[in-house]
């Protein structure tokens, strides 16, 4: 198909503005208004994906960090049966604002521009981070829980941010590649934390992990201070190139088309009566959008299947790595001993200083218990005083010692009473982190090469019901069978992938453009809903089986991805007979704008055309 400026014929005139050969009827100072220069046709762009990139990975960093710490955690804080409930809470208290506040932060967004928000949503996410790690520190789960909350605020609100910034600067085909390059690189915020915040627990402390936290948010927030003057100075710029463009056309008229420009007078004047009165009907319309929620009731059923999708199809990805560390260490890297294994000298300590010979594991037999993959027997009760100035505790006396009594970053467990314990528990969690690394890894890799194919073959709405099908198997491999957790994993980030690259460029498919920011506020809001509810649910489902994961959480996230199947095939119908915007390629949408634009009978004046610029 021949471009735009070969059909145009386009040549450069003197002053190297770009001019193309016209027909008569666009000669008028209505034509000339419409050719636009945007942040689209900046090359800067591209250092505004950078930053966000940077701001996306200090906010998914500190968002993943109670899940990449969840023994640590569970070793950190005070003995409690409903630990698996105040951890689980962390990440409830975190959505469930964001059922209503992303909304509201898209309607911000429409109101007050993508960049001052995305500094003030940053601002929060590292307030929220701050106080929960030193509400850590001083193991309240309210303070946690606080800053958990604040750190909501923001997180979700500039999701949308990003996303409306996203959109004003990329256009057309590489929309969908940029928001797939932004998730690949973010996500990796959340595999450093799963690499990162384990090994530096286990070496310096929980605490230490936390702040490492701190700092990635810090980042963020001058990234996102530099992208709001960027994106300033784009703007002032593009409107100052427009402003000395329209002077120039209007000279060209004057000077060069007087004969035309008086030909075409009185149809101008009509032309321009008509603008003005579209004008105030759009300044009606715009006030009346920020004024009540009308925008909302325009969506139609294809934006709210793709809302509904992701409720469920998200509440199979991003609970679940919530809780990954502890499946993988319940079902692979540190299980349960047997039941039928016990220690030598069951009220003695099994290794280290305070143990001066051996106290091993045997069957009832007599043999050696097996305990590759399983966590070492610990004493059935010890009574000890401090000995040594690094203990933390002047006294231990356990009756009945449990794995919650065992605390790893206190030097008697890990170096005086249960060495083998602590040791095979830190190889464990940094195992678990590695391998609950692969989805993010799998997505930062394929995010944007899928945002490329999804441009070009479309299939949207067939691609989000795949990815549905293929979290069915994953889940469903991993509640009934014990083998190596990485190929499912890998099926989680293949799925995730495409999952991602089609359901958030799928919005400014299906909605009106000035309420892009509206709507991808409401699709968090309602994602959200999910995401508050699904880890209580979680919790309430591992309590209730014995404190176990497998097999019925992983049941309840084989149920949603059955579900999300179920929307897909509603999507895949109900967009087809809409007319097919989702399984629709860019080049079929493009070649119907250019029918559009090359129709005199229809449009007596060109459309407006983006221009490249350096």
């Amino acid at each position: 198909m021949e471009s735009i400026t070969e059909v145009l014929n386009v040549h450069y005139d003197p002053l190297n503005v770009l001019i193309p050969e016209l027909p008569p009827q666009a000669f008028n100072p209505l034509a000339a208004s419409r050719y636009q220069r945007t942040r689209s046709t900046l090359g800067r762009r591209w250092g505004i994906l950078a930053l966000v990139c940077v701001i996306m990975t200090g906010v998914y960093y500190s968002y993943d960090i109670p899940a990449a710490l969840h023994q640590q955690l569970y070793a950190f804080m005070p003995p409690s049966t409903n630990f698996e409930t105040h951890f689980n809470l962390l990440y409830t208290v975190y959505s469930v604002p964001n059922v209503i506040l992303p909304f509201f932060g898209g309607r911000f967004v429409d109101r007050f521009g993508a960049s001052f928000c995305l500094v003030s949503f940053a601002s929060l996410t590292l307030l929220g981070q701050l106080l929960f790690a030193f509400g850590t520190e001083a193991k309240s789960w309210g303070i946690m829980l606080l800053g958990r909350i604040i750190y909501g605020f923001g997180g979700e609100s500039i999701v949308v941010a990003q996303s409306t910034l996203l959109s004003s600067w990329f256009d057309g085909g590489e929309v969908a590649f940029a928001m797939g390059i932004s998730l690949a690189v973010s996500r990796l915020g959340s595999v450093f934390n799963n690499l990162i915040s384990p090994f530096v627990a286990n070496s310096t402390g929980t605490i230490w992990a936390l702040f490492i936290g701190v700092a990635m948010n810090s980042f963020s927030v001058w990234s996102a201070i530099a992208v709001a003057f960027m994106d300033r100075d784009a703007e002032q710029k593009c409107t100052a190139e427009n402003e000395a463009k329209a002077v120039l056309m209007a000279s060209l008229l004057e000077d060069d088309r007087i004969d035309v420009a008086d030909e075409y007078a009185r149809q101008d004047s009509k032309q321009n009566d008509t603008v003005s009165s579209e004008s105030v009907n759009d300044s009606v319309d715009e006030t009346t959008e920020h004024v009540r929620l009308g925008g909302v009731l325009q969506f139609g059923p294809v934006f709210w299947l793709l809302a509904l999708s992701s409720l469920v199809v998200y509440g199979c990805i991003l609970p679940f790595n919530n809780v990954a560390s502890g499946i993988l260490l319940e079902r692979n890297y540190f299980r349960a001993p047997p039941k039928d294994c016990v220690l030598d000298y069951p009220e003695q300590c099994t290794l280290g200083s305070l143990q001066n010979g051996t106290n091993l594991a045997r069957t009832l037999d007599g043999e050696l218990c097996q305990l590759k993959y399983a966590a070492p027997l610990l004493p059935s009760s010890i009574s000890f005083t401090q000995t040594d100035k690094s203990w933390k505790r002047s006294q231990y006396n356990y009756t009945s010692l449990r794995p919650s009594d065992v605390d790893c970053g206190d030097s008697f467990w890990s170096c005086a009473c249960t060495k083998d314990y602590c040791s095979t528990q830190k190889q464990a969690t940094e195992k678990a982190g590695r391998i609950m690394s692969i989805p993010y890894l799998f997505s930062a890799a394929l995010s944007p090469v899928l945002g490329k194919v999804v441009d070009k073959v479309g299939r949207r709405a067939t691609i989000a019901c795949l990815a549905s099908l293929i979290l069915i198997m994953v889940h469903t491999t991993l509640a009934l069978s014990m083998s190596s957790p990485v190929v499912p994993l890998i099926g989680q980030g293949i799925a995730y992938s495409l999952y991602a690259a089609v359901i958030w460029p799928s919005i400014p498919l299906v909605v009106d453009k000035k309420l892009t920011g509206t709507a991808f506020g409401v699709m968090l809001a309602l994602q959200n809903i999910g995401l508050s509810i699904f880890p209580v649910l979680i919790a309430g489902i591992y309590n209730s089986d014995g404190r176990h994961y497998i097999p019925h959480v992983e049941y309840f996230f084989v149920s949603c991805a059955v579900i999300g199947t179920g929307i897909g095939i509603a999507l895949q119908l109900v967009d087809q007979r809409r007319g097919g915007k989702l399984n629709a390629t860019n080049s079929d949408r493009n070649e119907s704008t250019l029918i559009g634009i090359l129709a005199p009978s229809e449009n007596p004046t060109l459309s407006t055309r983006e221009e490249n610029c350096n």
